[in-house]
Formats: structure tokens, C-alpha cells, sequence
């Protein structure tokens, strides 16, 4: 299993995780498992995806179908950012 942090700004963060969570399909074909989610006061959030497949997983994030739900959700596009958390450090 795979983790992908995705940050970006919306329009208000209690409008947005209300929306966000309607998607579960299309995290579904994501081959997401479980997400874990926080936010700023300044209208940020950001996602921790518990991805089984990351090819799916950026396939289905390139779709016009994320795009759409993405856009719904008042997701600024131009501030999403992706991490893939591929190294670990036990201090």
C-alpha cells in the first residue's frame, strides 16, 4: 500500500469535505482504501490517500471525472500539490 499527500486551497473547507465526501465511487476506482483529511483556518486542506494501485490511482486523478468533482468541490487547481510519501525515517 501506497500513501499520496494531495494539499490545495478551496473556497470554504465546510463546503468542500461536505462534497468531498460524496465521492466515494471514484475513490473506489482509485483503489483508495481509507483517507485521512486536515485543514487551516485559511481555507487549506490536505488528503492522506491510502492508495493500493499508484498507476490507478493517477490514472483516475488525470481523469475529466476528478476535474469535474474536484471543481464541484470549490478545489483551486493551480494550489494542488502531490507528495508520494515513498521514504520513511524512524528517529
Amino acid at each position: 500500500m501506497s500513501m499520496v499527500i494531495v494539499t490545495a486551497q478551496v473556497n470554504a473547507v465546510e463546503e468542500w469535505e461536505e462534497q468531498f465526501r460524496t465521492h466515494g465511487d471514484l475513490f473506489q476506482k482509485q483503489t483508495i482504501s481509507r483517507v485521512d483529511i486536515g485543514s487551516t483556518d485559511d481555507d487549506y486542506v490536505a488528503c492522506a490517500f491510502h492508495v493500493d494501485d499508484l498507476d490507478v490511482f493517477f490514472e483516475v486523478m488525470g481523469a475529466p471525472e476528478t476535474a469535474e468533482a474536484m471543481e464541484n468541490d470549490g478545489v483551486d487547481r493551480e494550489t494542488v500539490k502531490i507528495f508520494v510519501l515513498d521514504q520513511r525515517f524512524d528517529p
